[in-house]
Parts: structure tokens; C-alpha cells; sequence
């Protein structure tokens, strides 16, 4: 099981790069940059490519409506190189606040669009002469659409790797669906192991059986705080903000992917008045109401006892990758953290 990081996309990013390095040392094998609307992620991960050696940089992630698959493709294939094959395309649908509210574009058909993207940038990176012709792209653009004047080109550049890995992020049942189908990797949000075969167990299953071999197995990251100590419980109330945001206020009413997924896991009454409160501006009462259970499944939060029983969960149903944000009060604190995960990972 591999142990990765997240950089948050809120300050102190130009410090916490200069720490990556020892990151590095004690087994990082993966580090996540977000985006969102903050600072690019891209120019950070070029940054981060030229500060460390053997850490994989993964984009978590790319929006697929801000760019164009091209570009999507050439920012892919440049990170690769710059970092000597190590980097990772992390690609999502956002969401239409985003989407539509940041960057000013249409939020439509977001898997058609994953689906072609993906394509695309295999394409691109295959140095195929890009001629495309689907429900959402097409390259070159015929006459009547543009000047009629554009040519199937290919890449200049030789990328380092033809077939760099794809991860997509998603929680609905059709995306994670298209996700185990064409995706090297799956992200998912607020992932509980006891309970994601139940939610996503089919859409795997569907995916998988019209996979290509070729691809091999899906690696699938699941995302957790970590804080080891027979103290350390009292962490877990740290998550209550974050859950209350994205079940409550990530999203309009019928519109907010993660309270469906909060309602799929069957706390549905919960969901609704986590929404309610935090659309009406009571954040701290939404986040009073996050379930506990949710906060506890998700986490690596507790004994040493307690935390390998749940790096033993995560393990067995399906995680490959561990996405850890480490709790701790200064960077040795931090680090000490990784270094026991990781040493805990692998004895399982």
C-alpha cells in the first residue's frame, strides 16, 4: 500500500515544499496538489519536481472544463518531464459552483467529457496525429465550425512516458463506473471501508468488466486524517468543518454530490439538516451534526491498535493508496507520522 500527502491550497505552500524533502526520505511515495480556485496547481507541481527526487507528484485535482484536453495533455506531459515520469494526471468534474462560477463555462455532461478527455490526451502523449471526432471534441475543427484552417498535428516533444497514469475523482455511481472502466486510479471523498462496497460495489464491478487488461488493476486511493496516540480521538472533531462544508454547503440543494453520498451511506436525515444549517449560515451547528461514525470510519485516527485495524480495513476493501493529511503540531511531529504509517502499511 502506498502512503501519500495532499498539500492544502490555503498559504505556506513555498515552507511546506521545502519540508517534501524529508517527506521524501522517510517513504512518501505520493504527494496530491488541489487547485480548486487558489493558486494553479501546475506551476506548484513544477516547483515540486525540481525540489525533490524520487516522490510522485500527482495534479488532485485538474478541473476537466478550465483547460482544453490538449492542454490538459501538454501540461501532463511537460510535469512528467520535468519531473523525470513521476507525475500523475488528477482529473474531476469540480462542480457547477466552480465550474460556472469561477471559470464562466457551461457545467455539462461530465462524463462524456471524461471519457473523450481521457482519449485525447492518450493521443496526444502516443504522438498521434490528433484527429477527433466526438460528441464534445473535435479536432481539427471542420469549416463552418472555425477557419477550416486547422491540421491534425502531433506532439513535438517525445513525452518521457506514452501511457502517463490517469486518476480521476468521483462519487457518483455512473462516474466511479467510467472511473474503474478507463482510469488508472479512483479518488473517492469521504471514503468508509465498511460501507463502499455497498455504495460503490456495482459501479466497480460494471466498470471492471469492460476494462482493458492492458490498463491493469485499478489503484484505488482512499483519503484519510492521520494522528496516532491513545490521545489522539479528540482529532477527529477537527474533521467536523471540513464534512460540514462539503455535505452542506458544496452544492445547491439537488445539486451537492456529497450530501447524496452522505444520504447513500443511509444517513439521510442527517445530510438534510447538516444542509439546511449550513445554507442558512449556522456552519457550527451543521458541523455538530456530522455523524460521528462518518468521522471515525474515514479516519486513521487513534491507538496504534486502533489505526492498524483500520489501515487493515482500508487494505481490504480495495485501497492501494493511502492519501493521508497528517495531524500534528510541527513538521517533526508530521514526519514522524508518515514514517509510522508507512512502517505500519507494510506490515500488513
Amino acid at each position: 500500500m502506498r502512503i501519500g500527502m495532499a498539500l492544502g491550497y490555503a498559504g505556506g505552500f513555498k515552507e511546506t515544499v521545502e519540508e517534501l524533502a524529508d517527506f521524501e526520505k522517510a517513504g512518501l511515495d505520493i504527494v496530491y496538489v488541489a487547485e480548486a480556485y487558489t493558486f494553479d496547481s501546475v506551476s506548484q507541481m513544477g516547483y515540486i519536481a525540481a525540489k525533490t527526487e524520487r516522490l510522485e507528484i500527482a495534479s488532485g485535482i485538474l478541473n476537466i472544463y478550465s483547460r482544453t484536453p490538449t492542454a490538459l495533455a501538454q501540461t501532463a506531459a511537460g510535469l512528467d518531464y520535468v519531473s523525470g515520469g513521476r507525475f500523475t494526471l488528477g482529473i474531476g468534474a469540480s462542480g457547477p459552483q466552480v465550474v460556472e462560477g469561477f471559470h464562466g463555462v457551461p457545467y455539462s455532461a461530465p462524463l462524456g467529457r471524461t471519457r473523450e478527455i481521457i482519449e485525447i490526451c492518450r493521443k496526444v502523449w502516443r504522438r498521434e496525429r490528433l484527429q477527433y471526432e466526438g460528441k464534445y471534441y473535435t479536432m481539427p475543427l471542420p469549416e463552418g465550425r472555425g477557419t477550416g484552417l486547422g491540421k491534425p498535428l502531433k506532439m513535438v516533444n517525445h513525452p518521457v512516458r506514452a501511457e502517463i497514469p490517469v486518476l480521476v475523482a468521483a462519487i457518483g455511481p455512473k462516474n466511479v463506473e467510467l472511473t474503474a472502466e478507463i482510469a488508472d486510479g479512483w479518488e473517492p471523498i469521504f471514503y468508509l471501508p465498511e460501507k463502499a462496497a455497498d455504495v460503490w460495489g456495482p459501479s466497480l464491478a460494471a466498470g471492471r468488466a469492460r476494462r482493458d487488461a492492458a490498463l491493469g488493476e485499478l489503484d484505488v486511493v482512499g483519503q484519510a486524517p492521520l494522528a496516532i496516540g491513545e490521545d489522539a480521538k479528540g482529532f477527529l472533531e477537527f474533521g467536523r468543518p471540513m464534512a460540514a462544508l462539503y455535505i452542506g454547503g458544496m452544492g445547491a440543494k439537488g445539486k451537492n454530490f456529497y450530501n447524496d453520498l452522505c444520504r447513500r451511506y443511509g444517513w439521510e436525515k442527517e445530510a438534510e439538516e447538516i444542509q439546511d444549517l449550513y445554507l442558512d449560515g449556522k456552519k457550527d451547528e451543521a458541523a455538530a451534526k456530522v455523524p460521528y461514525e462518518l468521522l471515525e470510519k474515514m479516519s486513521l485516527i487513534g491507538s496504534e491498535g486502533h489505526v492498524r485495524e483500520r489501515l487493515a480495513a482500508m487494505r481490504e476493501s480495495g485501497v492501494t493508496t493511502l492519501n493521508v493529511t497528517p495531524i500534528a503540531g510541527d513538521h517533526k511531529g508530521r514526519l514522524a507520522l508518515i514514517e509510522k504509517v508507512k512502517e505500519m502499511a507494510a506490515g500488513l
